[in-house]
């Protein structure tokens, strides 16, 4: 591990935050993202209180040729929010979530948690899109691209974003919006953190609650086949008000295998019941919890399903048709599953976000269809072999029925380099470089799903 120790006395005397070496209290927690089993120790733990705090951190990391992760939620299933023996610039300590009720935005700090910021505007009767667990950071969701429960009414996270703050690789402090920087952006929305440290983010809100209605329901793993027929036809009469996930996964009880419907309406609650009929009408649930919601509880209604520190590998790719076919694979292999934390996601993709041409953002998974997510996660490592085979070989399974296309938030950390860039980026891949090599050209922040920077 490389020995910082002796210089971090000068960063301290520019520095308003928390400095953490290797030994020091904190440090231990501090080093730990979401996901057990990335298990990474840096030489420095900079925690930022403000962009002239990430500014010197990046100048220090710089002048003694360190690498650099930036964390904001830590959630990333790749763990690319921590390195060894490099400096994390940890933006935990950059929580705060101003509304501005009058004209529907709200400024966020880098190290928001979606939790944190549904509580603040919905206390206005307003909100944007966010994540489907409370805990996930609005900083990496958001860059990546920000699926979320509203994202067939309003558009993605990123496509309620009106502006950022952020730190380049030269430790200047710039915004990029429609007026200023353009260029980046557009590639901000979308390119990950390939291009600086955000330290805040500027959202446009919606009326929105606080009343929704929203749950899941389950049924049988017997009738998996059939659930997964009525999602997909139910998916595509959808309106721009409804969000549908389903998912083969593990009852609460750990042993019982069950089918699964997530659904969150945000339409008229006069026609909400007529809206879930058909799903709560189906054969006999074993579970439902389907009903009136607040918005803030339906996102936080799914957080006990992924718990901080359990071991998580995943693998998704999306398809334009949910065929017979493909619905075939997925019960079988859920037959397979080796533990009772994992399962297989759909989500359906419609509406507001498919709606927004692949080259208006660096985002550029804009074709309605679904989100084939192979979720697994355990508890211990002993578990790791199975549950990392388990998900390859069902990733694997799915592969006739999928296209080139990738949610770039869940690429895992063996998903790197040109396919991994195709997969995620299409045809906006080139731009990116182009964008990276006037922002970043020595590629500074590379410790991300990486655009080289290419003229």
């Amino acid at each position: 591990m490389a020995d910082v120790s002796s210089a971090v006395s000068g960063l301290s005397k520019n520095f308003s935050g928390r400095l953490l070496l290797p030994g020091d209290i904190d440090w231990e927690t501090a080093r730990r993202v979401h996901n057990g089993l990335v298990d990474k120790r840096p030489a420095l733990i900079a925690q930022c209180l403000g962009a002239a705090d990430i500014a010197a951190a990046v100048r220090f990391a710089r002048e003694q040729s360190l690498e650099i992760a930036v964390r904001g939620g830590g959630h990333n299933v790749s763990g690319r929010g921590t390195i060894d023996d490099g400096i994390v610039i940890d933006l935990s300590p950059l929580k705060y979530t101003l509304v501005d009720p009058k004209a529907r935005t709200a400024r966020v700090g880098g190290g928001t948690l979606w939790g944190h910021l549904n509580r603040e505007t919905q206390a206005h009767g307003l909100a944007t899109t966010g994540g489907v667990v409370s805990t996930t950071g609005v900083a990496g969701l958001t860059l990546g691209g920000g699926l979320g429960w509203l994202s067939p009414k309003f558009g993605n996270a990123l496509d309620n974003l009106l502006g950022v703050e952020i730190v380049l690789a030269d430790g200047r402090i710039a915004r990029a919006s429609a007026d200023e920087n353009p260029d980046l952006f557009w590639a901000v929305r979308g390119g990950g953190g390939n291009f600086g440290a955000v330290s805040s983010f500027e959202f446009r809100l919606h009326p929105l609650g606080p009343m929704a209605t929203g749950g899941l329901i389950a049924w049988p793993a017997a009738d998996a086949r059939e659930t997964l027929r009525l999602f997909r036809d139910l998916a595509d009469k959808a309106s721009d008000d409804v969000s549908l996930v389903a998912a083969l996964m593990t009852a609460p009880d750990g042993v019982t295998k069950i089918a699964a419907m997530a659904a969150g309406y945000f339409g008229p609650s006069a026609v909400a019941e007529r809206v879930v009929k058909p799903i709560r009408s189906f054969g006999r649930p074993i579970m439902d919890t389907l009903g009136p919601i607040t918005y803030e509880e339906i996102n936080t209604r799914f957080d006990a399903s992924l718990p901080r520190g359990a071991r998580n590998y995943w693998k998704s790719q999306f398809c334009e048709e949910l065929s017979d076919a493909a619905i075939d694979a997925m019960v079988e292999c859920q037959k397979t599953c080796p533990s009772p934390m994992s399962m297989i996601l759909i989500e359906h993709f419609h509406g507001a976000a498919t709606r927004i041409a692949p080259v208006k953002t660096a985002f550029a998974l804009r074709a309605r269809g679904f989100n084939a997510l192979v979720l697994s996660q355990w508890s211990a490592p002993d578990g790791d072999t199975a549950c990392i085979r388990w998900a390859r070989e069902t990733f694997a399974a799915l592969g006739p029925f999928v296209r080139p296309s990738v949610y770039v938030n869940y690429l895992d950390q063996d998903d790197t380099g040109a396919a991994a860039l195709a997969l995620a980026y299409g045809s906006n891949v080139q731009r990116l470089k182009s964008i990276k090599a006037k922002y970043d050209p020595q590629n500074v922040f590379h410790v991300n799903v990486n655009i080289p920077p290419e003229a």
